[in-house]
C-alpha cells in the first residue's frame, strides 16, 4: 500500500511537538498515535517497532501519528520521565481533533513500544479521568509502564500486550507482573527480544489482528 507521510507540528507545554503523519492513499477511516521508545536510548519516532506498528494501521486505513518526544529531533524541551511526555501528548490529542474532526471521529488506535508504552498507559488513564473521549484500542509493545508511572494507571480489559520472549530490556517476568496485576493476556512471541529483529512481519500480523477487532 502507498503511503503519503508529511510532517506537522503540534505545541505541548515545553513548544514545539514534531511529528511524521502517514496517511493512506484513500480516504482513511480513523487514526493512530504511536509513541516511540526512551528517548535517552536513541528512541526516535522512526524506531523500526514504532513505523511497523504505524504501517499495520495504514494498511487497515487508518491515518498514522508519529511524534517525537521532548528533546527528539525538532521536538522542544527535554526528557521528563514520562511526566511531560504525557502532557504534551494530551494536548496533542486535543489539537489533532481541533484540526483533523473527521479523522478524529473515527476509529482511533493508542500504541506505544517500550517507554512509549508508559506514556500512552496513562494518556488513556488520564482521558478517562477527564471524561473525555478514549481510544477504541490500546496497543502496547514490550510494556514498561510502572517503570515511568507517575500517577494510577487504569487500562482496558482489552487492551493488546504483546512482548517478545527474550527481551532483555524489559524482561518478560516484569512484563507478566503488568499484565497480571491489571489482569489482561498477553501474546508472547518465542524467542524475540525487545526490539523484534527479524520478527518484525510477526509483529505486524499481531497488530493488524488486533485492528481488525475494530472493523
Amino acid at each position: 500500500m502507498q503511503v503519503r507521510t508529511e510532517i506537522l507540528t503540534f505545541r505541548g507545554e515545553a513548544g514545539a511537538i514534531e511529528c511524521a503523519f502517514d496517511r493512506p492513499m484513500g480516504e482513511a477511516r480513523g487514526w493512530a498515535l504511536v509513541l516511540h521508545p526512551h528517548p535517552l536510548h536513541g528512541g526516535t519516532r522512526d524506531n523500526k517497532v514504532v513505523t511497523t506498528i504505524a504501517r499495520a494501521c495504514v494498511e487497515h486505513g487508518l491515518a498514522a501519528l508519529r511524534p517525537n518526544f521532548r528533546g527528539v529531533g525538532a521536538s522542544a524541551g527535554e526528557f521528563d520521565r514520562a511526566r511531560g511526555e504525557t502532557a504534551d501528548m494530551l494536548a496533542l490529542v486535543g489539537q489533532f481533533g481541533a484540526q483533523y474532526p473527521d479523522l478524529a471521529s473515527g476509529q482511533w488506535m493508542l500504541a506505544g513500544f517500550s517507554f512509549g508504552t508508559s506514556v500512552a498507559a496513562q494518556v488513556h488513564s488520564e482521558l478517562a479521568a477527564l471524561s473525555q473521549t478514549t481510544p477504541d484500542l490500546l496497543l502496547l509493545a514490550g510494556s514498561a509502564v510502572d517503570r515511568f508511572r507517575f500517577r494510577e494507571v487504569e487500562v482496558p480489559e482489552d487492551t493488546v500486550l504483546i512482548h517478545g520472549e527474550a527481551d532483555d530490556v524489559v524482561p518478560l517476568p516484569e512484563a507478566m507482573d503488568f499484565a497480571r496485576n491489571h489482569g489482561l493476556p498477553m501474546v508472547v512471541m518465542p524467542d524475540a527480544g525487545h526490539f523484534f529483529h527479524g520478527r518484525l512481519p510477526g509483529l505486524k500480523r499481531l497488530v493488524r489482528q488486533s485492528l481488525c477487532t475494530l472493523a
